[in-house]
């Protein structure tokens, strides 16, 4: 499933950065939170999600998610607009280590977790050169995107289903507004465009996310922002296929101590729940 999300997620950054140059970025990042919070809260209303028993602190919580969610998705347009779709999510996965090696307690947890933030420095490269904005832009949204991790598995534990991430891609959007609805002329004049930049909100962030807020409800967040390492390697792949950026054989060498690092993690997870232990 983990694996299934990072697919769609940059599917649809792969369709973005197809659309950069007719809808700016921040646009996209608009029209996607959108497309998603429809799509999401569609599908609660046929799904019949009782909306009951929500309370303040828990719309809060989702709107919190749903303002740094569109912070993180708009940072990421930009940022992608100015690097390689691999080695954007590479980097920008600071934010998941930093999560992971603030909640490990073992040694072989540390081990794991070293593996795979090597890999992903590897993937990441130091091929930015003079992108000050780019690097920048890539900063903020693995700021956001640690959040997210963190905000999102309280809306995942409070929330029915998808409800919590219906409503808080709905006040995301809100929120984007001033920033993404200027732009976005385009996209109102051409039915397939605006349909591309919906359809962007659908495959990243209703499936996508959806997926994620139905792991978080069954993994410690630790072993989630671990299990995130696997998104670079997809980017890398799904970039490699769609786009034609095509991975080194340094890059090669990331991957496989990404997978290295996630496989030695799992084992170790494994043994625990074999011996009936809580996960550290």
């Amino acid at each position: 499933m983990f694996v299934l999300s990072a697919v769609f997620q940059y599917i649809g950054a792969t369709i973005a950065v197809l659309l950069f140059d007719e809808v700016p970025p921040q646009s996209v990042a608009w029209l996607r939170m959108i497309g998603a919070a429809m799509a999401v809260l569609i599908a609660v209303a046929i799904a019949r999600t009782q909306w009951r028993g929500w309370r303040r602190r828990a719309l809060a919580a989702a709107a919190v998610f749903g303002v740094i969610t569109a912070a993180m998705n708009t940072f990421f347009y930009l940022a992608i607009d100015r690097t390689d779709l691999g080695k954007s999510v590479a980097i920008e996965f600071i934010g998941p280590i930093a999560v992971a090696a603030a909640l490990t307690r073992t040694s072989r947890n540390a081990g794991a977790l070293a593996l795979a933030a090597i890999g992903v420095v590897v993937l990441g490269g130091v091929e930015l050169g003079d992108n000050l904005p780019g690097l920048l832009f890539l900063l903020a949204a693995s700021a956001c995107w640690a959040a997210y991790i963190l905000v999102g598995s309280r809306v995942a534990q409070v929330s029915q289903g998808v409800v919590g991430l219906g409503i808080g891609l709905a006040i995301g959007a809100l929120a984007l507004t001033p920033f993404g609805a200027p732009g976005s002329g385009p996209a109102w004049t051409s039915l397939p465009l605006l349909g591309a930049c919906l359809l962007v909100g659908v495959f990243s962030n209703a499936i996508g996310y959806g997926i994620d807020q139905h792991v978080l409800r069954r993994i410690p967040v630790r072993r989630f922002s671990l299990l995130m390492a696997l998104l670079p390697v997809t980017a890398l792949v799904i970039a490699w296929i769609a786009l034609d950026q095509r991975p080194s054989w340094l890059d090669v060498g990331g991957i496989t101590l990404v997978l290295v690092g996630v496989l030695l993690q799992e084992r170790d997870e494994l043994a625990v729940e074999t011996a009936g232990l809580e996960p550290s």
